[in-house]
Parts: C-alpha cells; structure tokens; sequence
C-alpha cells in the first residue's frame, strides 16, 4: 500500500508495544519508515506481554522507542520531527471503565489533547486515532455507518472515545490538522489482549475449563484479524498523507458479525477441543452485536479484509500455542 516511501518519512506511533501497534510497527519499518515509538507499558496486562512484542523489532535501525507517559512533562518533545501522527494508545476495556472512569479520562481524553498539542507544537499535520465500535452503543441499525448518530455512549471507555473524535474536529478546525477517526471492530490475532474474549477462550479450552458465556450466544461481534486491521491504517496513511483538508472518521471491520456459540465451536475446531461452557447473565455494558459497514473505507483506500475466521483463528492458536511452550 504505501511500497514508494523514503526513509526521510517520520512516524509517530503511540501505544508500540500494543497488541495491533507492534504489528503497525513492524509493517511500517518494513516499508521503509522511520518510526518513533512511545509505550508507557499501562499495567492493564503484564508489561512482560508487551516488552515481547516490542522485542519484535526495536533493534531495527529505523525504529526509536521512548518509554513514556503522553501526559508527562517533556513527552512532547519525542514528536519533533515527524510528519504523522497514529495514536494508538490509550486505556483499553469496556468493564473496568465502569469500575474507574475517571482513569479512562485521564488516559484517553486528557493523553489525546497532549497528543494534539505536541502536533501544533511541532507543525505535525497528520492524525490518524484509533478510536472504537463501542461509539455505536446498542444501535439496531446495522450494519453501523459513520452517519449514525452516536450521542448515547453506554460505557464510560465508549464516552471517552466519542470525546476525543470531537476533541479532534476542534483541532482540524482551529489548527488545520488532517485526521482520520479510523473506528476498530474487534480486532483479534497474535498478541491480542489477554483479557479479550478469543484469547480467554482459547486458554481455558486448551486447559480443559469451562468458557463464562455471557448471554445465550447469539450477542455477536464483527472480529477482525489484525493484519486486516493494519492494512486498513496503512490505506488510512497512504490517503491522508496524499489529500489535504480532511476531517473524517471511518469503520475498519469485518463486516461480518459472527455468534458467540459459533465462534465458540469454531475455536475449539481449531484446538481440535470440545468446548465446555458455563452461561452467565449480560454484563453492564456488553452491546447485542457489532456490524461494520465498510463501504466508506473501501471507497477511500480500498479496504478490504482477507482473513476469513478460520484462517485467523489457525493464527491465533499457532501463535498461543508457541508462547505457552508446547
């Protein structure tokens, strides 16, 4: 997608050691960009988790990696030089939003103004911000475009995502900064969150426990496999740094909502493992179902997923099962 660029092109990528940023990383050092890094290695999962993924490529020549709050006096510095900006960090999680609100303000809000402010400190004029399907609450019309009205957030992770893409418009209109709002759909694979659903599902069948499922299993999400993910950021750069004038906000799914009881079946396919489960009640929070419509993206960039479920899930357990030893 972006094969023609020079190493002279200057990243920023926020949240490196992150589950989908890692894979970012490395994909943009492969073609050739220079890329600074900045982790503040949040406690939410085990810092050993993401110090392997940074592993993955911080000794490559082209990659500088800060360890570093955004918030943090002097972390506006690390942007000096760069021609792009891809936030990526951030507090993660729909549950413990309820539990600690006020932390997903100060990790989300309050980290994008500084990500903001260090852009026009440094005349930084590309954004991309990862923000979230949860923005589309428990919407009914599916599949979810960009034009829905999004103004009932049911989480406060979800609240805080809806404030930064607004926090990000008054910063393209009063600083003239191209953004794009890329909105994920359940990205799944290699080096996912311990603490999201298929990454949980697979540990507790491989060691022979009963999976929690919330709800009947017919609540459904639109998994995405990371490198589909990173595809569609890269088309995401490729236009913003090829077009002027841009405030925009755009779905990168799946646009195939899967049911929990078939994803269920379909992991323990892949461990080649009956699946024991245990139902449990809805949780505050949880949305019925997740349903990208991706024509946007497909009409801006030419995004297009490939990985079909199977194929993703075979990832996945290849890469746990590598991890766990076996």
């Amino acid at each position: 997608m972006a094969e023609n660029t020079t190493i002279m092109t200057k990243i920023v990528v926020t949240g490196c050691a992150g589950f989908i940023a890692s894979h970012l990383c490395e994909k943009l050092l492969a073609l050739n960009y220079q890329v600074i890094g900045i982790d503040n290695f949040d406690p939410y999962y085990d810092r050993k988790i993401k110090e392997s993924n940074l592993n993955e490529f911080i000794n490559h020549p082209n990659m500088t990696f800060y360890e570093m709050d955004l918030k943090a006096k002097g972390a506006k510095t690390l942007f000096k030089g760069a021609s792009v900006v891809i936030h990526l960090a951030g507090k993660a999680g729909v549950r413990p939003s309820i539990e600690d609100p006020q932390k997903y303000i100060d990790d989300n809000i309050t980290a994008t103004l500084s990500v903001l402010d260090a852009m026009v400190e440094h005349n930084i004029k590309k954004l991309l911000f990862a923000s979230s399907s949860s923005i589309y609450g428990n919407n009914p019309n599916t599949p979810w475009s960009e034009s829905l009205s999004v103004d009932n957030p049911i989480s406060p992770y979800a609240f805080t995502k809806k404030a930064c893409e607004l926090l990000n418009h008054s910063y393209h209109h009063l600083y003239k900064l191209d953004i794009l709002n890329l909105r994920f759909f359940t990205v799944y694979g290699p080096r996912q969150r311990p603490d999201l659903a298929i990454h949980k599902f697979i540990k507790l069948i491989a060691s022979g426990k009963e999976i929690p499922m919330f709800g009947d299993g017919s609540t459904s999400r639109d998994y995405t496999f990371v490198l589909d993910t990173v595809d569609g950021i890269l088309g995401a750069l490729k236009y913003i740094t090829q077009n002027e004038n841009i405030y925009d906000i755009v779905n990168l799914g799946n646009n195939t909502p899967v049911p929990l009881h078939y994803l269920i079946k379909k992991i323990g396919e892949a461990l080649n493992i009956l699946p024991k489960t245990k139902q449990m009640p809805m949780q505050p929070g949880d949305v019925d179902t997740t349903f990208a419509d991706i024509s946007k993206a497909q009409e801006l960039f030419n995004y297009q997923p490939k990985t079909t479920l199977e194929e993703g899930l075979k990832q996945f357990v290849n890469w746990h099962n590598r991890i766990v030893g076996k």
